[in-house]
């Protein structure tokens, strides 16, 4: 298909594939090789290779077929509808026996399923992840799952089984069961086509069609904010074999998918690949008590996003009734109320024996942030069923871990934990705010925090699928709302956006995210692909703004104020709106350069330094230093973002630090400033500001968290128990702990000789720190503890890259493995501003010996 021939590069991230258009359905082999300085040759790697799934819409012979025909049910899609209803019909299942008679070479199946489903073939559950396929605006995108079923499919009879849940397909309202918001975009429908190539060359297709058939099956109740109800008494042994006699089931409707095109089945269908979801760790209970007479309550020790799995025996019809939560109230009962559900509409699961010996249950197409699991049983007769195990799963998206931190001070440990089990639990199919009451894609946090997130965790496809998101919700004005996908328009009484859904720091995550993705992983596909998208949104700030400056949104979102937080107190909208702004025309700058639209550059280049002067005249008080009211928000942000001028920023960033030590090294920044706080510290080496800042144990901070029992990062910096126990939009310590304590500064947007330096905080009063990092480029590893006279540092840095290693200020000697080094070839020593020594090292690891 294609060479690429040598290409004698550095930055072979950006060797694109250049040979015809793939086909789908195809088998494709890859291997490579590579040179090294000397112009020596490796040997080809092993073959790799991978099959595409359909790439076209005409590619689809299957049709969506439904129990139900969409009726009066279907509302318009991201309206709320405002009807409750007292119950809901049980979620359709389907079923369809088909026959091989011939061996088979290879057999792929594509399959989608709203709002979500399971996959079942010969009486197995071949789904191997679980709230598939994804979260999108089903109107503009469906995305569909492939799985390679050739080993499993045998010469004879077969028989596929699929199950379907709601998912933000259709969100019901139900009396009696908590919900976010009501609505749906139609019936629970499905689409399947399976692909079989056999050992001589012949191919056939099994699609969804009439020939299907349905019936209620056991999940009697689900929704993805209210829980899920099942009734195994109501389940049909052997639905999903061969044999199975479905003579009084009905047959299948065939329908028009969710963006109503009946003729074109694959208009919306993408076989994008996202990260999969899975339930990919268990807790055990710690703790189990009894408030209540007939009311356990087990204690699993940490907060997360996930289900309980339970394992029970008793009689037929009895139920178990579990209410998860986040926090106990006085009398040990687990409440709701972090999470704003109330006892008259709780999520709940509950569970519906079928009487035969030991059963084991979770729920299959919701999810739910808790640490607590209260569970109540019911039965007709006197012997109740007994619960014979429960643990609780740790449900989000299954991304490669590509961080690793340590520290010598515990607290700073469980800081680290602390964030990261927050991030993880609001990684399911977007990056929800809270696992909890909303589980919306709140926009802010996928740039704020997305550093800090990369750092950890490998996540170019998740912020792909994001991007495009974001594009789907995009408005034809321009504007971007706060959540994508857009389930819910937060729209005043006369249906005008408020600053919930129009912010611009919110919206220019269209922008910032795709660029902060880029700066992590060097591919400039996601910038090249959303490129007009970006465009458009920085045209409708232009076009609200006055003469550049913006003065609404939601500002410094829960920053800390003398009310209960929310909207910024202490900032002005203006300035985090502005500086955003700014931001926002920057970073489009260095993208439209890197795109090769040399004349987009120049006008954003322009319009930003427009931009920059006005917010200085407007903002920036010189005969103080201080931006805006002094805020640590206000100051942090123009240091930065660049746009203090240069003779003012050490009195700017002394006034930050002011004010912290005003406040005894506690943080007053809110979900938008906090971020920049940290970075402007670190950029002006002041790490010392942030290690007395982070070890503070009472409010606000990371520290009285823990003091208060938290085991993931909080909605208040106070742990308000009113308020959600699981965010992760105020972990941006995450991001010193890597780049700023233990040094490891990567960014693919600099130049190659700048994509990776390391300069550690040594100097504070800490017995060592340590990080490792797997780039795009490989791994890198910076460790750092004290000895007498200086400090050890070790050093790794990947195969073809070089990088800058920054040392205390005043070092007087440095040895590499021994060796002076002024002795050592392979490092060159320069004295950078203020005394501070750099060495340039290339690929290996060192053993560095800093002394003062």
């Amino acid at each position: 298909m294609w060479d690429s021939g040598r290409i004698a590069s550095g930055d072979f991230l950006e060797v694109h594939y250049g040979g015809p258009a793939l086909q789908s359905g195809t088998t494709y082999f890859w291997k490579l090789r590579v040179w090294d300085q000397a112009g020596k040759e490796s040997p080809w790697s092993n073959p790799a290779t991978w099959t595409t799934a359909l790439l076209h819409p005409s590619d689809w012979s299957a049709k969506w077929i439904a129990a139900d025909a969409d009726g009066p049910r279907q509302l318009q899609a991201l309206e709320h509808s405002g009807k409750v209803v007292e119950s809901t019909t049980p979620l359709p299942i389907f079923r369809r026996d088909f026959r091989i008679d011939k061996p088979i070479k290879q057999a792929i199946v594509s399959v989608s399923g709203l709002g979500q489903y399971e996959l079942h073939l010969n009486g197995r559950n071949v789904t191997d992840s679980v709230l598939n396929p994804g979260w999108t605006n089903y109107r503009k995108t469906t995305l569909y799952n492939t799985y390679d079923l050739t080993a499993l499919l045998h010469q004879g009879n077969n028989s596929f089984g699929m199950m379907l849940g709601s998912g933000m397909y259709d969100v019901p309202g139900v009396k009696g069961r908590y919900t976010k918001f009501i609505g749906s975009f139609g019936q629970p429908k499905m689409i399947l086509q399976l692909h079989i190539i056999f050992a001589d060359g012949s191919q056939t297709t099994i699609v969804s069609d009439r020939r299907w058939k349905t019936a209620s099956g056991p999940i009697t109740f689900s929704s993805i904010y209210g829980g899920e109800d099942f009734d195994a008494r109501k389940e049909t042994p052997g639905w999903d074999s061969p044999g199975f006699r479905d003579t009084d089931w009905s047959s299948a409707i065939e329908v028009a998918g969710p963006n109503g095109d009946a003729s074109n089945p694959g208009s919306e269908l993408s076989g994008k690949i996202i990260p999969a979801i899975q339930a990919a760790q268990s807790f055990m209970p710690v703790k189990v008590t009894e408030p209540a007479p007939g009311i356990k309550v087990y204690d699993l020790g940490q907060n997360f996003s996930g289900w309980p799995e339970i394992t029970v025996s008793g009689k037929r019809g009895s139920t178990i009734r579990l209410l998860p939560g986040e926090l106990l109230d006085a009398k040990g009962l687990v409440t709701q109320a972090s999470a704003g559900a109330g006892s008259n509409a709780p999520v709940l699961f509950s569970y519906t024996l079928k009487g035969s010996g030991i059963e084991t249950w979770h729920p299959r197409f919701t999810y739910y942030g808790f640490r607590y699991v209260q569970v109540e049983t019911t039965s007709a007769s006197a012997d109740k069923p007994v619960v014979l195990s429960l643990k609780g799963k740790f449900v989000h998206d299954a991304v490669n871990i590509d961080g690793e931190f340590t520290s010598t001070l515990p607290l700073f440990n469980r800081i680290h934990h602390l964030i990261d089990m927050a991030i993880l639990s609001n990684m399911v199919s977007v990056l929800s705010d809270c696992p909890t009451r909303e589980k919306l894609g709140w926009l802010e946090q996928t740039h704020l925090a997305g550093t800090s997130i990369m750092y950890n965790y490998g996540v170019l496809e998740l912020y792909e699928k994001i991007a495009n998101d974001m594009v789907d919700a995009q408005l034809p004005n321009g504007m971007v709302p706060g959540i994508a996908p857009e389930y819910v328009a937060f729209v005043d009484s006369k249906g005008v956006s408020t600053n919930f859904r129009d912010s611009p720091e919110w919206g220019s995550a269209i922008i910032l995210s795709p660029w902060t993705a880029y700066q992590s992983y060097g591919d400039t596909e996601i910038l090249a692909k959303h490129y007009d998208a970006m465009r458009r949104y920085a045209h409708y700030l232009r076009d609200k703004s006055q003469r550049g400056l913006l003065t609404f949104g939601l500002g410094d979102w829960y920053d800390i104020g003398p009310n209960f937080p929310g909207e910024s107190q202490l900032t002005s909208k203006g300035l985090t709106a502005t500086a955003i702004y700014y931001q926002d025309l920057n970073a489009l700058t260095r993208i439209a350069k890197l795109l090769g639209k040399d004349s987009d550059a120049l006008e954003y280049a322009e319009e930003a330094n427009s931009v920059k002067n006005l917010f200085n005249r407007t903002l920036f008080h010189p005969e103080t230093n201080e931006y805006d009211r002094g805020s640590q928000t206000a100051n942090a942000m123009p240091l930065a973002l660049g746009l203090v001028p240069e003779e003012h920023r050490q009195a700017v960033l002394d006034n930050l630090v002011k004010d912290i030590r005003k406040h005894q090294n506690h943080v007053t920044a809110g979900d938008i400033g906090f971020h920049y706080v940290v970075r402007a510290l670190t950029d002006g080496d002041r790490s010392d500001v942030l290690y007395d800042m982070l070890s503070k144990t009472d409010s606000p901070s990371y520290g009285y968290q823990l003091a208060k029992g938290a085991t993931t990062l909080t909605e208040a910096w106070d742990t308000n128990p009113n308020s959600s126990q699981n965010h992760f939009m105020l972990g941006h310590a995450e991001e010193w702990f890597y780049r700023g304590l233990a040094g490891i500064d990567f960014d693919m947007s600099r130049p190659i000789s700048q994509r990776i330096i390391i300069r550690p905080a040594m100097e504070l009063d800490i017995a060592g720190a340590s990080a490792s990092f797997e780039s795009v480029l490989g791994t890198i590893e910076s460790s750092w503890k004290p000895v007498v006279g200086g400090w050890d540092l070790n050093v790794t840095i990947p195969s073809g890259a070089v990088a800058a290693v920054y040392l205390p200020v005043g070092v007087r000697e440095v040895s590499e493995h021994g060796q002076p080094s002024s002795a050592a070839d392979t490092l060159k020593l320069s004295k950078e501003k203020d005394d501070v020594t750099a060495v340039t090292i290339g690929s290996g690891q060192y053993h560095f010996v800093v002394h003062r």
